[in-house]
């Protein structure tokens, strides 16, 4: 393993030994609260198809890249996706981004159980389509939604795509058996199961490579921003927004959603962003994209913001704790079961917090449009860029190393 090596993997016996801790299960109940039996029926009805393309390899074959324990990347021969379906799709994914959270997914690092198909950030050309599909058409490029969603039932229209009622909790893309063995981007195809209310044209003139991560990261640094940012430089021209990194220097996710975060709120408006990080290499490419950085140490020193963005997965508490009085600190969250929350605190200063999943689809257009006119330039976050082709040795080396964003095309 290389010296410059900042994630280590883990073995198989740890990681299937942390699918016991605390930690799944406080995540457990919460994905298995509602359609337990639909959940089981998908993994048998995979299970059971697996078993049959082994004794009759029936259906054609494509390549899928997967994750095993000891941060094992290889391509896997598999089933290729079955047809669509009347409201479905088949995509090809043309451009794939790594998501913050897959380093940690594919070092066995995670209460994601694995092997994986990993990937669920990507813009796809269209394959085929089922016969009530309506907006999109085969050869067509669109950025694909991490999660899987059918806009029609309430929580849907209301805009929560996230929790969708007609699939059970925390159904996506590249996170395998966790979230309903949905398949990876990274692959040759992907099966879309309601492609009118997911797929999202891509416009003409945007990069596909620029676009893969409006899949899931960009839209969620957007929610972090857009919805609380016009009224406080309403209030105040000069309001800061702090974005909060790792406050540690062990991290192993990723930094795209605090630089995304940074960019995001400058395309909107602000004159004063800070990100605070731990890691030298995230501090270093964000002011060389143009963000003021600072070690954690120096936050001491600074006032309260108006509004904070939490991406440290861990520190929620010291997120709050550099809150302004009527200020807003809004959260991408954790799966660790608890976390210290100076609550007292935030209830003096009257601190309104957000924490959840992000409902990506609603949102892609926004971002899609924030691209298109050149305010936001999401290509300066990229680390890595690479052939498809290479995924395996690109995204070990990628992992390993604490890169901040990789995409793959084709």
């Amino acid at each position: 393993m290389s010296s410059r090596a900042v994630n280590r993997p883990h073995g198989a016996v740890r990681h299937y030994a942390s699918l016991l801790g605390p930690n799944m299960a406080a995540v457990a109940p919460a994905m298995l609260e509602r359609d337990v039996g639909r959940r089981l029926s998908r993994l048998s009805a995979t299970s059971s198809d697996r078993v049959r393309q082994r004794l009759r390899s029936s259906r054609p074959r494509m390549r899928a890249l997967q994750a095993a324990a000891g941060g094992k990347l290889r391509w896997k021969d598999v089933p290729a996706p079955a047809p669509p379906g009347p409201d479905g799709a088949i995509v090809h994914p043309i451009a794939i981004a790594t998501c913050d959270i897959d380093c940690p997914l594919a070092m066995g690092m995670l209460q994601m159980p694995l092997p994986v198909h990993l990937g669920h950030e990507c813009v796809a050309e269209v394959q085929a389509i089922g016969e009530r599909v309506q907006s999109v058409r085969p050869g067509e490029l669109v950025v694909v939604p991490y999660e899987v969603s059918c806009g029609t039932c309430p929580q849907c229209k209301a805009g929560f795509t996230a929790s969708c009622a007609s699939v059970p909790p925390v159904s996506a893309f590249g996170m395998g058996v966790a979230t309903g063995h949905f398949g990876g981007a990274c692959s040759d195809l992907l099966r879309v199961p309601y492609a009118d209310a997911m797929l999202v044209p891509l416009p003409q003139g945007v990069d596909p490579a620029a676009a893969a991560s409006v899949a899931d990261n960009m839209c969620d640094a957007y929610r972090h921003i857009a919805p609380h940012l016009p009224g406080l430089l309403q209030r105040d021209p000069q309001a800061e927004v702090l974005i909060l990194g790792s406050l540690r220097r062990r991290s192993s996710f990723g930094a795209s959603l605090p630089l995304y975060c940074a960019l995001i709120a400058g395309a909107l408006g602000a004159r004063k962003v800070l990100l605070v990080d731990a890691r030298a290499r995230v501090r270093s490419h964000a002011e060389r994209i143009g963000i003021e950085s600072i070690e954690p140490k120096a936050l001491r020193r600074r006032p309260r913001a108006p509004l904070v963005v939490d991406a440290s997965v861990l520190d929620l508490g010291r997120a709050l704790a550099a809150t302004a009085p009527d200020g807003i600190c809004t959260s991408s969250g954790s799966l660790h079961r608890a976390t210290t929350v100076p609550i007292a605190a935030a209830y003096v200063r009257k601190v309104t917090l957000h924490v959840g999943r992000t409902s990506a689809r609603p949102l892609m257009p926004e971002v899609l449009a924030l691209i298109g006119s050149g305010a936001l330039a999401p290509e300066r976050v990229i680390s890595t860029l690479a052939s498809l082709e290479d995924a395996p040795r690109v995204l070990g080396e990628h992992f390993r190393s604490g890169g901040t964003k990789a995409v793959l095309t084709v």
